[in-house]
């Protein structure tokens, strides 16, 4: 019986992939283009809004879902108000893919979807620290699930600037996330991680290097802000809200990239939200490291801290916050790595 239901489960996600990738190469035929400029790492005129095929995969998955599989939804006020906001983030990032909205607007659209999300009651309540145990966060609850999902949908937005790094990135953290939720009962998790893997399946053949198509911030706004739900969602496995650590562990390449830059950016006087080119993955590239082995380190990344989720599952409560220490020091390591290359390319963190 578990076998039957893989299958049709597995058959469901392949014709969601189809729908992603008919919506794809829609958008390739009638595109927004992307025109290069000084800051991109493309050179010629490129379509973007390929991420409508992976909203469109996830939510037709979420109309199955909600209409034919009770069991793995969220009460119907949070599973209604979670994809409501999602929605309406992809709507407000697909304008942005065409009309190139001000930060302002876009920041104000992520804040309004995340407060969606915890008027719902989809709020982190509580953490596990080490050698304390569980503390109850109280109000600082909704405080911290407000700054994660706007911080995680910012990151993910930051870090789509190479051909399929984040596309591949997040849909590996999907598969590997959809396993986990499996074997700790999260269905909702699990139906939702798959529904977005599939969606993904679709797009990424289109966006391998050189991509044909870029996801656009309809699609890299939408993914963050998912993926910073479901982590929300996570921390009730087993009981134990330390697993919110499940979903910042798997994407914890993207997310130290984006932090270091941001922080680096704003002690150097630079302005946050402006373009640039000074990410860590972009100056690997800059400094002569090709896209596919900037994308495939970033992959394995995922890989590795995947083999830490395998561990952290087993490990003791009070331990488990202790498996971010490797994933920590492997960034480190890149972080050096890529600041060596810099220094025989000639380049500085100023671009």
């Amino acid at each position: 019986m578990l076998l039957d239901a893989v299958l049709r489960h597995l058959a469901f996600a392949f014709l969601l992939a189809l729908l992603s990738a008919a919506a794809v190469r829609a958008m390739i035929a009638w595109p927004i283009l992307d025109h290069p400029n000084a800051r991109s790492s493309h050179v010629r005129p490129t379509p973007r809004g390929g991420g409508v095929g992976i909203v469109l995969a996830f939510v037709a998955g979420m109309a199955a879902l909600y209409l034919g599989a009770h069991h793995a939804r969220l009460p119907p006020p949070q599973f209604l108000g979670v994809i409501g906001a999602a929605v309406a983030i992809a709507a407000v990032s697909l304008w942005d893919d065409v009309a190139d909205l001000r930060f302002a607007v876009k920041l104000a659209a992520q804040a309004a979807a995340a407060l969606v999300a915890v008027a719902s009651g989809l709020v982190l309540d509580r953490l596990a620290l080490p050698w304390i145990g569980e503390v109850h966060l109280g109000w600082l609850g909704p405080v911290i699930t407000l700054f994660w999902i706007v911080g995680c949908t910012n990151a993910l937005n930051f870090m789509d600037g190479l051909d399929s790094l984040v596309g591949g990135s997040v849909f590996l953290a999907a598969v590997i996330l959809c396993i986990v939720a499996a074997g700790q009962g999260g269905w909702f998790v699990y139906a939702a991680s798959l529904l977005l893997a599939a969606g993904l399946a679709g797009f990424i053949p289109f966006n391998l290097h050189p991509a044909r198509i870029f996801m656009g911030d309809v699609g890299s706004q939408f993914l963050g802000f998912m993926m910073a739900v479901l982590a929300v969602a996570a921390a009730e496995f087993a009981g134990a809200s330390v697993s919110f650590l499940i979903v910042p562990l798997l994407l914890f390449g993207l997310l130290f990239d984006a932090a270091f830059t941001l922080a680096r950016r704003a002690l150097m006087g630079e302005r946050v939200a402006a373009a640039h080119r000074t990410h860590l993955y972009q100056m690997a590239q800059r400094s002569g490291m090709g896209v596919r082995a900037v994308a495939a380190i970033h992959w394995g990344f995922v890989l590795f801290h995947g083999a830490l989720v395998a561990l952290f599952l087993h490990l003791p409560s009070g331990m488990k916050p202790l498996v971010v220490l490797p994933a920590i020091a492997v960034q480190v390591a890149w972080m050096l790595h890529v600041r060596r290359l810099m220094r025989r390319a000639g380049l500085t963190w100023r671009g």
